[in-house]
């Protein structure tokens, strides 16, 4: 069974027995004809994946990873905001008249920061301590910046990372504000240990535990019933996820990853989105 699968369906069960409506609140989130698009939902959902057990992919229905991935690198490795640099049309709705999400996820990345070490990116500053400084407490990004949230299409959801060498091994805390369970959970927990992956193999490191702190996981009303749905499904055996042997974090691509003999439920339900 895999891991994800497992956690998935345990967060999901405990969500819609035990989570708390925020219908009758004034929300702001709107289904794409108008209507207020309600929640259930659990306060603070922790989740630990062990990435030397498995690559934490769902089976109850296909993650499409190599995309999942393409975007963990528009934001770290490409450092954009340009909704054209995906392949993918995920953040179409979010963009401006110029094409981009403002000042938000990518952007961050890209600011340069003065350090006593000199002058680095939040990136970069990452890769630096991890070979020069990795019993630092100190290591991490965060992309939630108060003072430029005005200029940004959508507040950061998933917005830090906490870094922590231990034994030869990366782990890192990902640090989530909100979660659409039903189309992120699996998609945001595939990319951040793909991350993790990265920066261990730029940085002579096993990759170690992933660990998902979700501060508001919710199921919107319309996803419920899909949700019931899917979690009645037998997972399956996850994956061997194979990666390249890269040394240089700028010279992985979403090719980098393949999930060999990767088996899933075929799930065609189309999920409505809420914006």
């Amino acid at each position: 069974m895999s891991r994800a699968d497992e956690l998935f369906i345990q967060n999901c069960r405990d969500i819609l027995k035990n989570g708390i409506s925020d219908e009758g609140l004034d929300i702001r989130p709107r289904w794409e004809d108008g209507t207020p698009a309600h929640t259930i939902k659990k306060f603070c959902i922790v989740n630990r994946y062990d990435l030397q057990e498995e690559f934490p992919i769902m089976t109850l229905r296909r993650v499409f990873y190599r995309s999942a991935i393409e975007e963990i690198l528009w934001i770290y490795q490409k450092k954009s905001n340009q909704v054209a640099d995906l392949s993918t049309h995920i953040w179409d709705a979010w963009a401006d008249e110029n094409g981009t999400i403002g000042k938000a996820y990518g952007y961050q990345m890209s600011v340069k920061h003065h350090y006593k070490q000199g002058d680095f990116d939040q990136v970069d500053k990452v890769l630096y301590d991890l070979k020069n400084d990795p019993a630092s407490r100190r290591i991490m990004t965060n992309m939630y910046n108060h003072s430029e949230l005005h200029d940004m299409a959508l507040a950061p959801c998933a917005y830090s990372m906490t870094y922590n060498v231990s034994g030869g091994k990366l782990n890192a805390v990902l640090n989530q504000r909100s979660q659409d369970m039903l189309t992120a959970n699996n998609w945001n927990v595939c990319q951040y240990a793909a991350l993790l992956t990265m920066f261990a193999k730029a940085s002579g490191l096993i990759p170690g535990e992933l660990v998902h702190v979700i501060a508001d996981a919710h199921i919107y009303d319309r996803h419920v019933d899909i949700v019931k749905r899917l979690i009645e499904k037998e997972p399956l055996p996850a994956p061997k996820m194979e990666v390249e042997d890269i040394t240089d974090f700028y010279s992985f691509t979403k090719n980098s990853f393949t999930a060999v003999d990767y088996k899933y439920h075929e799930f065609d339900e189309k999920i409505p989105v809420a914006i």
